[in-house]
């Protein structure tokens, strides 16, 4: 009797239609100050999502014309 060792592995498309379906969010806030002065502030906001899932998370937190009707 053999045994067959399984990998359990996820090709790139498998990643991507799970992020895809999901979403990924990335949020940074930076503040650089010296002596109590703000020299640079910056602020991103990164959203990767499919259109659905998007449109699903626009709909529920009011940014869609449908959620403001």
């Amino acid at each position: 009797m053999a045994v067959e060792k399984a990998i359990a592995s996820s090709s790139i498309a498998e990643v991507v239609d799970r992020i895809l379906d999901k979403g990924v969010v990335v949020d940074a806030w930076v503040r650089v100050s010296l002596v109590g002065i703000e020299i640079l502030a910056l602020e991103a906001r990164a959203v990767v999502a499919g259109v659905d899932t998007f449109l699903k998370y626009a709909e529920a937190v009011g940014l869609t014309a449908a959620a403001a009707a």
